[in-house]
């Protein structure tokens, strides 16, 4: 009876022993794969256009860095108008590497504006959005030039 007992008890602990060991074992697996993860960080969230003139070039770049350890991978980049127009690379931006989404605003558009663009990614925050926002000026030029009926 003794012995069975004690059979009963060492194979019990063996059991223990190997429960705990493989719960650490898969708790450090998925927290190695938890840690793989791209992260998006910009330089700037807001690009400032100023005050520009009517017709001026409006191309400006966001740059950003991947932060994150596993490589990097726009899905999409979206204007909120058909006034700007985001491009950005489908290449994967590897961990430590640098990249840019260039915006053109259509500067025909006189006045101040605030634009937002969407970022879609892989990263740890899946969505980031940026800003453009500026004021688009008729220059003087312009004005006596419509002024006398002259074309620019």
């Amino acid at each position: 009876m003794k012995l069975t007992v004690n059979k009963n008890l060492s194979a019990m602990k063996v059991f223990l022993l190997l429960t705990v060991f493989s719960f650490a074992s898969m708790q450090a697996q998925n927290s190695e794969t938890a840690k793989k993860t791209a992260s998006i960080n910009f330089e700037s969230e807001i690009v400032d256009y100023g005050t520009i003139e009517k017709g001026s070039d409006g191309m400006r770049v966001f740059t950003f860095t991947n932060t994150g350890n596993a490589p990097l991978i726009i899905s999409d980049v979206k204007a909120s108008c058909g006034c700007t127009v985001p491009t950005y690379s489908k290449e994967a931006i590897l961990p430590g590497e640098d990249g840019e989404i260039e915006v053109k605003y259509d500067t025909k558009r006189v006045g101040a504006f605030t634009k937002t663009i969407t970022v879609s990614s892989n990263a740890n925050l899946t969505r980031k959005t940026l800003k453009i926002k500026g004021n688009i000026a008729v220059s003087y030029t312009h004005l006596r030039a419509h002024e006398t009926g002259r074309n620019l």
